[in-house]
């Protein structure tokens, strides 16, 4: 939606008949699926599940029709994002699982680890209610649906999973990954290398500090090594400069992991990298 017309209209939704936990209380969600509406949101908190509202007309009248995953005592909240993908239907939300495995206990922070499932309708519209994700595990949610190609530039933001580093603007647009310290990595799921193998890969890094390494390795942060790069100082968090390796083993479908290590308390940030 990029555009609205008319006056603001009141989503007034009909609870009759339905389980108190579907009851509405923050972060809507609207979409159009075939000839129906519909409006899904946080439920009663907390814990948090999903509802969802059904109508004809984008404007109402509503009517909820349940929920469309139950509430969970491992996670206070969740609020939902829908999208169809690749003729899909995905359902997000969130828990804290990610939190609670970095800090080894169940200790509640508010630390969300995004979720995803995938999400079928019946022949009337109504949705097929989703289970919990996971019971009090981080655990993978839906398959992958495409390869990532290392040959060409990507965003070093493109993360499937990672640890303690966090994003900023760039100066060179967009954004780059930043706070990284020694031991922290990123992990990049289902990258095809193909037949032949890699042989070089070159990264854009930026550094005012001495500056650490990017590890290079396949299906775990200790996994097997196939290069690692120096990353020096540059003369300034972003001022970007490209470093290069040479690659060995790398061929064939894998996890790729950067793993970052050096003995500053902060050592680079990190803008995209290549595999040639």
């Amino acid at each position: 939606m990029i555009s609205t017309s008319g006056d603001i209209q009141i989503a007034s939704i009909d609870f009759t008949g339905t389980p108190p936990e579907a009851s509405y209380t923050e972060g809507p969600w609207f979409w159009k699926k075939n000839d129906h509406y519909y409006l899904a949101w946080a439920s009663r908190c907390c814990p948090e599940g999903i509802g969802y509202a059904m109508s004809d007309s984008p404007v109402g009248p509503w009517k909820c029709k349940g929920t469309i995953m139950d509430p969970n005592s491992h996670s206070d909240g969740n609020h939902p994002g829908i999208i169809d993908y690749k003729g899909t239907s995905y359902v997000f939300g969130f828990n804290y699982e990610l939190f609670f495995s970095h800090q080894g206990s169940r200790k509640k922070l508010e630390r969300r680890s995004i979720c995803v499932a995938e999400m079928t309708y019946n022949d009337d519209g109504t949705i097929k209610k989703v289970s919990w994700w996971g019971d009090g595990t981080a655990i993978p949610s839906v398959p992958q649906v495409g390869h990532l190609n290392p040959y060409d530039t990507t965003q070093a933001e493109t993360i499937c999973g990672a640890m303690d580093v966090k994003t900023e603007p760039c100066s060179a647009g967009g954004m780059n990954v930043c706070e990284i310290d020694n031991g922290d990595y990123i992990k990049v799921k289902g990258v095809d290398f193909g037949d032949t193998p890699a042989t070089t890969f070159t990264a854009a890094v930026a550094s005012a500090s001495a500056g650490g390494t990017i590890e290079l390795r396949l299906d775990g942060a200790d996994g097997k090594l196939i290069g690692s790069v120096d990353v020096p100082n540059t003369g300034g968090w972003q001022t970007w400069k490209t470093v290069s390796c040479p690659i060995s083993g790398a061929k064939g479908e894998h996890d790729l992991y950067f793993r970052f290590t050096g003995d500053s308390e902060k050592l680079f940030n990190f803008n995209w990298w290549q595999f040639k």
